[in-house]
């Protein structure tokens, strides 16, 4: 039977349509938005690693000293310059003492005065006391005369009131003389403390160490606790360092430390941790913890930046994961394991964390189960999935992804 030409195209024309939904159902179920989510999966595996902890310091001194005036006033020199190098109770700086050197003058005359004055306390307290001692003997010849009757009772009545006003005369020269040299200290202490301001305008090195900054020149005036030069000890250098709060747990003193400067990136040094601090930043999430170097550095220069890697403790054998398979799905932290070929999500309580990018599993999988690192989009419990050895394809030569 022959078909005509009219039948023929007909026949074409649904073979070419029928081929063209097909074409597009393919499409659409492979790329479109109904295709397979594209994931890459690991075995879980069983080991242990060395954790790590890792942050970025800088290079401060753990004993420096800022050094100025306890009172204001004006500078009258700076001795000394920044990088230069001083020792113990070298003269730093001085502050102009006004008329301090003055008013020593006048205390020192205050003083002799003062000893004047008590000398002269302590002469007439002499002098009371011999009046009392002839009172003394002359009320007891009266004594006697009167036990005889050869005087009056008013006699002896007189010379026993003489013997009172001499005691109370040496009481009164004993407190003049008191009084006189509690004057005399009084002054001193004036004096001493007046000496001591004199000594503060001269501004001396507490310790041997470099000076960091020159804060104040000559006629500058600075107030009370204002800093004129500040001294840092090149032998206490240690490093302030920056961890991550929600990594560093383990951080105590003691542990290793790995540095490596910024000035010198090829070489790593060694210390350790010497301090943690009870106080971390708020702001910044990180706690704080101070390195110090197993070696003396030449050239380490306050500020500097430095990368510091510590190590902790080994772990024990447990599952293992890489870090970009764990996932949160609303508060609970798990992984994406797959079963039958589809996705479901496991709640698992991971431990400590390595540099390398491994996760210590401590329940919720075991060893063999295989786990999602990485998906082309969000994963659901039962999504279809398609298993390929790279999210990204491969650039052949000419550029071009095959």
């Amino acid at each position: 039977m022959n078909i005509s030409s009219k039948t023929k195209r007909r026949l074409l024309l649904t073979f070419l349509g029928v081929a063209l939904i097909a074409a597009m159902a393919f499409v659409v179920l492979r790329s479109g938005p109904l295709a397979p989510t594209r994931i890459t999966v690991v075995q879980v595996k069983e080991g242990s690693f060395e954790p790590a902890l890792f942050g970025i310091g800088t290079v401060e001194a753990r004993r420096s000293w800022m050094i100025g005036p306890t009172v204001a006033g004006r500078v009258l020199s700076v001795k000394v310059d920044v990088g230069d190098t001083v020792k113990a109770g070298q003269l730093l700086a001085e502050m102009d003492p006004v008329d301090i050197d003055q008013r020593l003058a006048s205390f020192d005359a205050s003083i002799e005065r003062a000893r004047s004055a008590h000398a002269a306390a302590l002469a007439q307290q002499a002098d009371a006391k011999a009046r009392r001692e002839l009172a003394l003997s002359n009320m007891r010849r009266n004594q006697d005369l009167a036990d005889k009757e050869f005087i009056s009772a008013g006699a002896l009545e007189s010379r026993a009131q003489e013997k009172i006003s001499a005691d109370a005369a040496v009481e009164v020269a004993r407190a003049n003389a008191l009084g006189a040299l509690q004057d005399l200290e009084r002054i001193k202490a004036d004096r001493a403390a007046l000496m001591q301001q004199r000594v503060n305008v001269r501004l001396t090195a507490p310790a041997d160490g470099v000076v960091s900054a020159r804060d104040a020149e000559a006629g500058s005036t600075v107030v009370a606790g204002q800093s004129v030069l500040r001294l840092i000890d090149p032998a206490s250098l240690w490093i302030k360092l920056r961890v991550d709060q929600g990594r560093s747990a383990g951080l105590a003193p003691g542990l290793k430390a790995r540095i490596v400067l910024r000035s010198r990136p090829q070489l790593a040094f060694s210390g350790s941790v010497a301090r943690v601090e009870l106080l971390s930043d708020s702001v910044t999430e990180e706690r704080v913890a101070q390195v110090s170097l197993d070696e003396s550095l030449a050239g380490l220069s306050v500020g500097e930046m430095a990368e510091v890697t510590l190590q902790l403790p080994p772990s024990a054998r447990s599952p293992l994961v890489p870090s970009a398979s764990v996932q949160r799905q609303g508060s609970m932290t798990g992984v994406w394991k797959m079963e039958s070929g589809k996705p479901s999500f496991a709640p698992v309580r991971i431990g400590s964390s390595s540099l390398e990018g491994q996760v210590q599993i401590l329940e919720g999988i075991k060893p063999g189960d295989e786990v999602v690192v990485y998906s082309q989009k969000v994963l659901s419990t039962g999504s279809r999935v398609q298993v390929v050895d790279s999210l990204v394809k491969p650039v052949n030569a000419s550029g071009v992804n095959p």
